[in-house]
């Protein structure tokens, strides 16, 4: 089971396992579908531990009155998480995803537990490349599915947070 967490909402509590969907949003007005309601279905079967997974997406019905509202919370939410997974099915044309290279880039040089997901796929996978490299020079995980990349997720918040993996997808 799963519960999730949209942008600007209150943070899980320590105690509650969690993972942040990181990776660029699509916009209401292009062609290109958001990949988050995938993976919070890939997720909702994948996790098989008795507590919740809080779920963290920096996306919300409702914009944010002010930018840095939405920068603080989406920095706030990735410290927090247990586990930021990255899907970065890049589209240079309707989801260049600019701030998540900063970001992901960020975030590995915190040290935080990250999962990199790339499909060869994309529209542009070579832009890609920079982001995998790093990845695995520091040894971050790096998947091409997105269920490969939720199901590594699961197991690095299973590892982070301290519950069993006895059931772990």
């Amino acid at each position: 089971m799963i519960r999730l967490v949209q942008a600007r909402e209150p943070l899980p509590g320590p105690d509650e396992p969690s993972v942040f969907l990181a990776g660029p949003t699509a916009t209401a007005e292009g062609p290109v579908p958001s990949w988050r309601p995938e993976a919070l279905d890939l997720l909702d079967r994948l996790w098989l531990q008795p507590e919740p997974l809080a779920v963290v997406t920096p996306e919300n019905p409702v914009r944010a009155r002010r930018y840095e509202d939405q920068f603080t919370w989406e920095n706030a939410s990735r410290e927090h998480a247990n586990a930021i997974l990255f899907w970065i099915p890049r589209d240079m044309t309707y989801m260049p995803g600019m701030t998540t290279n900063v970001e992901f880039g960020y975030d590995v040089a915190a040290g935080r537990t990250v999962v990199l997901g790339c499909p060869p796929d994309c529209p542009d996978p070579r832009r890609n490349k920079y982001l995998v490299h790093l990845a695995r020079a520091h040894g971050v995980p790096v998947r091409t599915t997105l269920r490969e990349t939720v199901q590594t997720a699961t197991e690095l918040v299973v590892g982070a947070h301290g519950v069993s993996d006895e059931g772990a997808g």
